[in-house]
Order: structure tokens, then sequence, then C-alpha cells
């Protein structure tokens, strides 16, 4: 009850309040107020639009912005903007960032992956036991595996390469008309003030004024003897019509004159940076704006033959460039030394030299996972083990050795496995590579290679190391530009056999007999005394062993077991248990 009462208060007073004659007042005195700002504020908005504007009142104003230009050519944004981004850092970082991304091979894991998910899917197809009748041990082919017969020299880059870039730019003519107002002058070079009173022409060479022409000067004697007959005898020295942009001080012209002074400059700041990089240099310039050669400008029309021009430059940018990053994340790649193909203090290219196992490729026969085989006589069964027995091939090498050495045995110089040297050029840090040679496939299409650039010599060099007859000598500059690698020769010696170069490459390691330089290197052989030191026997011949296996065409193994166990079932079936 208390609550309602203070209510009802509250509620009187607001009404009395609000309808009070006060509060009128108040309301009015407001909107005259309010009048009165408005009043104020749209005088203020009057006089600031009748103002003449002001440019020091708008901040960052100015009457010709660098972007003006644009307006009428907006095709200049592209090219302004390709040359600023050659020395801007967010452009070089993103190319940098481009040329040095990871880049992964996948083929490798699919092929190893592909034949592991073969063998999950169904493991006891390969790895089930012997029949219980106890008939034959069972030998179950698998999947095909990639192999790695032998090994290959693998070479990649680093130091400085050069980029070379097709840059252009635009130029553009910058016309002005101005009128202004000429001051005639007469002066003389030789007399002034004298006979006509004009001055020395000296002060007006001293303020720029420029020669406009001659005139006679006053004649100092007359002849004839009537007023018409009359004539000059003597000439005096002529005036000189002088042309002053500006009043001459203490002097006074004969008469003045407008005149339309049109004043042009080239806009080539588009074209500076290249202009000053020591790096670039300029190959063409072409008009790219002539039409029309007559342009009015300022109401006065100008003819000029071209308006714009278009230049182009090719330019060589210093990079850090660097295409090791496969071989280094190869375990199985091992760096066997790096070579300075700069020939320079510091080194600024090096050729990094890695060996590395040959690509994965389907091998040449099937893989057999075998329970054993099992013979059963009389109900009795046994399990019949076999041992590797690998003399054979080393027999085989050996001989094959020996047969090679009498083939290729060099009476004129009494060596032996000489080679021949052969070499093909690639680009430092290039695409095209003409002999890549041992470790990558045969590349097919040689007219297409020679029309890339390639010699048919490199591209058959390419073939012979593919096919295992080559050992990979060294790398060497053959051309710089600006002191930097751009191209590189690689040496190779050459043999008749992959035994001849195998034995070549291990036997120089015994004895010790290295590579000479690239440049210089001639594949000569061993002589009798170098080969009677090697030792046959501490060398790895396992990428030929399959030739000479291949070659003997022993019997199938399995075959023959088979054809045993069926002789001894044959055998119970005539005479009974």
């Amino acid at each position: 009850m208390k609550f309602l009462k203070c209510l009802a208060l509250v509620v009187t007073v607001i009404s009395f309040s609000a309808g009070s004659p006060l509060a009128a007042q108040d309301r009015e005195a407001a909107r005259k107020e309010g009048k009165a700002f408005a009043n104020q504020q749209q005088g203020r908005a009057r006089a600031n639009a009748s103002t003449q504007p002001d440019a020091a009142r708008v901040p960052g104003y100015t009457s010709n912005p660098a972007e003006a230009d644009y307006a009428d050519n907006p095709e200049r944004i592209e090219g302004d903007a390709r040359a600023a981004a050659r020395s801007h850092e967010g452009m070089k970082a993103i190319k940098d960032s481009n040329a040095r991304r990871a880049k992964f091979e996948i083929d490798e894991i699919k092929a190893v992956t592909a034949r592991s998910n073969s063998i999950n899917e169904d493991p006891l197809a390969y790895t089930s036991g012997m029949e219980i009748g106890g008939a034959e041990g069972r030998c179950v082919p698998l999947p095909p595996s990639p192999g790695s017969p032998g090994r290959y020299t693998a070479t990649c880059n680093s130091g400085v390469a050069l980029e070379e870039t097709n840059e252009s730019c635009s130029i553009y003519l910058n016309v002005r008309v101005e009128q202004r107002t000429q001051y005639h002058y007469l002066c003389s070079d030789i007399s002034p003030y004298q006979f006509g009173g004009v001055p020395s022409c000296e002060i007006f060479n001293a303020n720029g004024c420029r020669r406009a022409g001659i005139r006679p000067g006053p004649c100092l004697q007359w002849g004839g003897n009537r007023e018409q007959d009359r004539y000059c005898v003597e000439p005096g020295e002529p005036y000189v019509e002088m042309s002053c942009s500006a009043p001459v001080a203490g002097e006074t012209p004969y008469a003045t004159s407008s005149e339309n002074i049109i004043q042009e400059n080239q806009n080539d700041a588009a074209c500076r940076t290249f202009a000053e990089d020591a790096d670039c240099e300029q190959t063409a310039e072409t008009c790219s704006d002539s039409d029309p050669v007559t342009r009015i400008i300022n109401g006065v029309p100008v003819t000029k033959p071209c308006w714009a021009w278009e230049r182009a430059y090719q330019c060589n940018a210093r990079r850090a460039a660097n295409d090791c990053e496969e071989l280094d994340n190869n375990p199985a790649c091992q760096l066997l030394r790096e070579d300075c193909l700069s020939e320079d203090n510091p080194c600024s290219t090096t050729e990094w030299v890695y060996d590395c196992p040959l690509p994965d490729t389907q091998g040449s026969g099937s893989q057999y996972i075998c329970d054993g085989d099992v013979y059963c006589i009389d109900g009795s069964c046994e399990t019949i083990e076999r041992e590797a027995n690998d003399e054979f091939k080393d027999a085989a090498v050996a001989l094959h050795a020996m047969d090679d050495a009498r083939g290729q045995f060099d009476p004129d110089t009494l060596t032996l496995f000489k080679g021949e040297r052969e070499t093909c050029g690639s680009k430092v840090f290039g695409v095209l590579n003409c002999c890549k040679g041992k470790g990558f496939p045969l590349i097919p299409g040689i007219s297409l290679l020679v029309a890339l650039g390639c010699d048919t010599q490199e591209i058959l060099l390419h073939q012979r190391d593919a096919n295992g007859l080559c050992a990979y000598v060294g790398s060497y500059c053959s051309k710089k530009i600006l002191g930097i690698c751009i191209t590189k020769k690689k040496a190779y010696c050459c043999f008749t056999s992959k035994l001849s170069r195998i034995l070549q490459e291990q036997g120089r390691a015994q004895l010790p007999k290295p590579w000479t330089r690239a440049k210089d290197e001639q594949c000569n052989g061993f002589t009798i005394e170098e080969f009677a030191q090697l030792d046959l026997s501490r060398m790895n011949f396992s990428e030929i062993y399959s030739e000479f296996t291949d070659a003997a065409r022993l019997p199938d193994e399995l075959e023959a077991a088979n054809d045993i166990q069926q002789k001894i079932q044959n055998f119970y079936e005539r005479s009974g248990p």
C-alpha cells in the first residue's frame, strides 16, 4: 500500500511537469537555438562553396600526381609493374620460393606399395604349405619386384645462376604548349650606339636571347643627284635582330609578339630500372603510338611522327640456385666429391657428384616363395634343402674378362681396355640435358632432341651411357657470362662392353690410377704390368652376373624336381604300396 501511494505521487508530479507552461517555454527555446545553429552552419557552407579551393588545406594534395598519366594510358600500369617487380623484395621471395620448392616423385613409392598391397590382399596364396598327400612342395611366383641392377653416377649443381629474362617497358612523349611574350631588339656586333644608336649584341647574349635575323644598317653615304635617284654608296654595319623571352633591363624593344613555345620530353621512368642495370642490354625499340601524328594540345596543333615507344631488354639476374635437393634426400645415394665448375676462388658454381643405385625396374626373371621340395618314399617324407652356389658366376666373369682382354689388347701401346673419350654439353641449371645417360630412360625421338638443340653425337653418347658402356669422368665449364658458368661439358670414357667399363672403374681404384682432369682425360687403357696387379676377386660384378648366368641356360631347377617327383610317383603306381 505504501508503495502504491509513492507511485501515484510520482505520476502526479510528472503529469504536472509535462503540462506546465515552463516546459513549453523550454521546448520553444530549444527550437530557436537549433534554428540559429542551422542558419549559422548554412552560411559557412555557402561561404566555403563560393571560396576558391585552397590546395594547401587538403592533406596530401598535389597538382601533378605521379599516377595522373595512367588515366590517359592505363596500359602503362602493367609495364611499370613488371619493371618495379625486379627490385621488389616480395616478388623476389615469391620467385625464389617457386624455384626452390621441393619436388616429390611418387612413381617409385607407387611401385613398392602396389607390390606390397597385392601380397597383403591374399597372403595365404604366397605362403600356403605343402599338399596333405606329400606329393611335392609348392613354389608360388611373387608379384614382379623392381630390381636395382648396378649403380650410376648422378650430378647436381649449386651456386650462382643467371636467369635470362626478356623485359619490356614503355616510353611516352610529354608535350606542353605555352604562350609567351617575345621581346624584339636591334643590336650591333661592331659599333654599338653609333650610326643609329643600337646597343651591343653582347648585352642580349648575356640575357639568353636568340638571334632572329639580320637587317640592313643605316646608309653612311648616299649617291645620286635627285631624291628619286638616290642610292647608298656606303652601307653601314647590318643590325642583328634579337628575340628575348623577357625584357632586357635598360633597353627598349622595337616590337613585341606572342609566340607558342612547344616543350617536349620523353618520360622514360619505366625503363630506367633496366637502363641503369649493368646486367640488362637493350635489344629493340619500336614505335607503339603514332595515330594520329598531329594532335591538338592547348589549342595548338602539334605534329610528331611517334608519341610512344616500346623498348625491349634482355636481362641476366643473379640468383642463388641449387638442384641437389632430390639427391640430398635420397639415402641410397652417396656423395663422392665436389668439383668447382667455375674455376674461381671462391668457387661460384659447384658440381656435386653422387653414386646412386639404378632406378627400380622390373626384374628379368620371376621370384618365388617355396615350401621346400618334399620327397616321400615308403611313407617316409624328407624335405630337400638347397644352398646357393655362386662359384659359377665368378668363373663366368673371369672367363669373359680374359676373353675381353685378348680382344682389346692394343699391340701398338701394349695396353688393355682402352676407352674412347666422349663429351656432351648441358646448361648448368637448365631443364634440357642431352646426355643424362645411365640411370635415366632412353629419350625417344632423336630428331626432336636435335631440334631442341642437342647434337646427334651427344644423343648417341646418352644411349651408350644408358646401356652401361660409359664411365663418368667429370665436368668443366664451357661457357661463362658475366663471370658466371652457364653451360658445362661432361666428359665420359666409353668402352665396348660393360665388363670393360667395370674393370676400368674398379681397377683404377685398386692401383690407384684416378681419372685426370675432365678437360684432359684421354681414356687410356691398363698396361700389362697394371693389369697384372688387379685382383678380380675384390671387384663387384653383380651388374653383369645375370647376363652371364642367363647365357648359360641352366635347366630349370623346379622343373627338374617335379620330374623326379613324378618318377617316384610312377614307381609307387607300378609297384604298389
